[in-house]
């Protein structure tokens, strides 16, 4: 039996992956079960919207690697109803699964290889794969961070994300 040799490009964006769901879990964990429809303003998504989000992007690997686009006007993936923490988790770690396969099996080749965002014929961004990989990241930490802030508005202790939060540490 084999042992596929990841090229050190995809071991680190398997790291970074693994590293993200550590964060992302412990922030999803404190999301309270009675705050699912609230949302600090007008604008903004509810907890229940952003959490379901954040809990999506951990498969968004999956699909960088797997499609070649991403075409919102014949979208056929949608994100489930969240009601609970216990689902939302459960979300997540499907996500995460999906998402940590993906990678396991990708080469470098293929994270050079064009993928494209778009609505119909218009074309939002055509990246890499690789590039795409690395865009759920950043939208992972900017919609954590988000989490972060509404959590703080409803008095939720935060955990931190890359060391003690001020919760953590008795400010």
């Amino acid at each position: 039996m084999s042992t596929k040799v990841m090229s050190p490009i995809v071991e680190m964006l398997s790291k970074q992956v693994e590293q993200e769901a550590e964060t992302t879990r412990k922030m999803l964990a404190c999301v309270p079960n009675d705050k699912y429809d609230w949302k600090p303003h007008e604008k903004s998504m509810t907890i229940r919207r952003l959490a379901t989000h954040i809990a999506d992007i951990a498969s968004w690997p999956d699909m960088a690697i797997n499609t070649d686009t991403l075409d919102f006007a014949n979208n056929t993936h949608k994100e489930p109803v969240i009601n609970n923490t216990e689902e939302l988790l459960e979300f997540f770690e499907d996500s995460y699964a999906k998402g940590r396969a993906a990678l396991n099996e990708v080469s470098e080749e293929q994270l050079s290889e064009p993928w494209t965002m778009r609505n119909g014929e218009q074309v939002y961004i055509t990246s890499t794969r690789g590039e795409v990989i690395h865009a759920a990241f950043c939208q992972t930490v900017h919609h954590r961070a988000q989490l972060g802030v509404f959590l703080r508005l409803l008095d939720v202790p935060i955990p931190g994300s890359y060391g003690p939060s001020a919760d953590e540490m008795g400010f």
